[in-house]
This record gives structure tokens, C-alpha cells and sequence, in this order.
């Protein structure tokens, strides 16, 4: 698994949410000249090339972490098994150390979303290094290089990002949070 496949999922994940009516409207807009599950739409949204997203669906169906829809032959998630791994094996597998104080977008619970769920011990929050970030902090790497671009064009996956970045990052009180808020999301679906 490659830290892609991880945001492919998520992205397919935000596409079913807008597909069954929670946000309509963004999926209107997330569509560029195709099906919102095509190769070509995903590589528009997440910047990541239409050879690599194809290999990754490809590792996600085979691992079982995403199915062929009977109806539509489209990729989904498997809410339940992406949650098992981002609550239990994410941070071993994509571990994040905090870098040195750069621009860039907020993540974790320094994300807007998030932003006033706990109250930080530290000085400084957590960003995923970019040139169009307003925010100074401590960098963290993103799963993928594009994330940062493709959070900026959807909103329901930079929440997911951010709590998975949480989950990556987290003391004990913030993971547990972030574990709740990721269930509401993923498992009531």
C-alpha cells in the first residue's frame, strides 16, 4: 500500500457522500468533463497521474480495502476496513515527524474544521508544506505530494485528510477524537 492508495480511498469516500446527497452540489462541481469515479476525473481532483490512480485501484480492489460496484463496475471504499487501518496501522505504516517551521495549510486539528475542538498545548500547529498556505507552523508530509491542491479543491476530503493527520500525529486524547469523528463519518454512512 503507498500513502496514494490512502487518498484515493478517502477521495472515493468524499464522491460517495456527494452521490448520496450530502453535498450534491459539490459533486456537480467536482466533476471535469466525466464520471466522478473515472480515472480522469480522479486524476483532475488529486493531482496524482491517471497511471498511478489506475494502480492504485488496482492494489485497492486486490487487498480488498475497495470493491467493483455490481451496478456501475466503479471502485468503492470499504468503510469499514479504511477505518480499521487509519485507526490502527496508519501511523506505523505512514508515521509523521514533525519538520521545521514553514508556510503552508493547516492540518490536523489546526485545520479550520477542527480548529476548536481541543485546545493546543504546543506554540506552533501543524502544516502541510505549500506556497499558497497562509499559515506558518511545523511541517508535516502529506500522504501524497498533491494533497495540499486536492484538499483546497474539496472540502469533505480535507477533513478526512486532517483527521487522518490527526490519527498520524495525535497524543492519546487527540487520536481518541479523532477516532470519533472519523467513525461518525465513515461508519454512519
Amino acid at each position: 500500500m503507498k500513502g496514494q492508495d490512502v487518498v484515493v480511498l478517502l477521495k472515493l469516500v468524499s464522491l460517495q457522500d456527494s452521490a448520496n446527497g450530502r453535498r450534491s452540489q459539490d459533486l456537480v462541481s467536482n466533476l471535469q468533463g466525466g464520471a466522478a469515479y473515472s480515472v480522469r476525473n480522479l486524476e483532475s481532483l488529486l493531482g496524482i497521474s491517471k497511471t498511478e490512480i489506475g494502480a492504485s485501484i488496482k492494489r485497492l480492489l486486490s487487498i480488498g480495502m475497495a470493491i467493483k460496484d455490481r451496478e456501475t463496475g466503479w471502485p468503492k471504499p470499504h468503510r469499514r476496513d479504511l477505518y480499521s487501518f487509519i485507526v490502527h496501522g496508519l501511523k506505523f505504516v505512514f508515521p509523521a515527524e514533525p519538520g521545521a517551521l514553514t508556510r503552508g495549510i493547516p492540518t490536523a486539528f489546526a485545520a479550520p474544521m477542527l480548529t476548536n475542538m481541543l485546545i493546543s498545548g504546543g506554540t506552533y500547529i501543524y502544516v502541510w508544506p505549500s506556497a499558497t498556505g497562509r499559515d506558518i507552523g511545523q511541517s508535516i508530509l502529506p500522504l501524497f505530494r498533491s494533497v495540499p491542491e486536492a484538499a483546497a479543491k474539496d472540502d469533505r476530503l480535507y477533513e478526512y485528510l486532517a483527521l487522518v493527520d490527526a490519527v498520524r500525529l495525535g497524543n492519546q486524547r487527540e487520536v481518541s477524537l479523532a477516532r470519533d469523528k472519523l467513525a461518525d463519518r465513515l461508519m454512519s454512512k
